[in-house]
């Protein structure tokens, strides 16, 4: 019985992705702010970004990383695009980068935050210092984008894309600083639209829930702990274009992810096997 439900919900969820009414064409002309934008998943939400045509203001730590992503979206016909080397772990860095894509757009479309900072997974994260470097690279600076960003958003009636992770829906084991940012950033941006909608601001939240992305720092980061894969980058980032450019609320890559999600709270201990299942159970127990 519950296979043959796990099987229909799985058919109902493949039918809802598959006709989300994406018009490419919306994108052409969007102005679009991007952060992680130098490797991984923010590295191609950049070349379809650039393809589709929009103008784009991409940043990240690595100056070099940027650069070179800067000159393929240009070669892909992006017909604006700017770059700002920048360090999310510094609080008055927001602000910086914000301004800098509001002086050379002329406002904002799409506020795309996709930044991360991975601590070493196990004991080595769970410090009280590691853990609030890792709050400001991956909540507090989230949130400091959001509120310089808004003002702008709200007049152009633009979207906010926040790309998550699993671990802020399903805590699971040796993440625990990492996964209560996420958990953070659930919270604030679920809150967040709904305050919007009372308020009748016609801004959108997307939150997209993205399995292990295929960047270094992400893979470095679980190395020895997970036997999960990393997700496609350019698949799942065009998963976050399509459910961006929809105004859709969620975004789930894998959308199996959808399922463990609800299996959360529906069915705890198949859940937990689950989870269990992508854990390396040789790694040796947290001292």
């Amino acid at each position: 019985m519950k296979v043959l439900l796990l099987v229909g919900l799985g058919a109902l969820f493949f039918a809802y992705y598959w006709d989300d009414n994406f018009d490419p064409a919306s994108l052409q002309g969007a102005r679009v702010l991007l952060t992680g934008a130098s490797v991984g998943v923010g590295e191609e939400l950049a070349y379809h970004y650039a393809r589709l045509g929009s103008h784009l203001v991409l940043t990240a730590h690595t100056e070099a990383l940027l650069q070179k992503v800067v000159g393929n979206c240009r070669k892909l016909g992006a017909p604006k695009v700017f770059y700002i080397a920048a360090d999310m772990a510094s609080p008055e860095v927001p602000e910086r980068v914000v301004q800098f894509a509001l002086d050379k757009l002329g406002g904002l479309d799409y506020l795309v935050m996709n930044h991360l900072g991975a601590a070493p997974a196990g004991t080595r994260g769970r410090s009280a210092q590691a853990t609030r470097w890792l709050m400001q690279m991956n909540f507090l600076s989230y949130v400091q984008l959001t509120s310089l960003a808004l003002p702008s958003l709200t007049d152009s009636k633009g979207s906010l894309v926040v790309v998550s992770s699993l671990l802020g829906r399903v805590p699971t084991s040796f993440s625990s600083p990492y996964s209560a940012a996420k958990f953070a950033l659930d919270s604030f941006f679920g809150s967040l639209r709904r305050e919007l909608d009372v308020q009748d601001v016609n801004v959108a939240i997307t939150m997209c829930v993205l399995g292990l992305q295929d960047r270094a720092s992400a893979a470095e980061g679980v190395r020895g702990v997970t036997r999960a894969k990393a997700a496609p980058g350019p698949k799942a980032a065009l998963a976050v274009i399509r459910g961006s450019a929809t105004r859709a609320s969620g975004v789930f890559y894998p959308w199996r992810f959808h399922l463990l999600c609800l299996l959360r709270g529906w069915m705890p201990q198949p859940r937990a096997w689950f989870i269990r299942q992508e854990l390396n159970i040789t790694t040796p127990a947290a001292a």
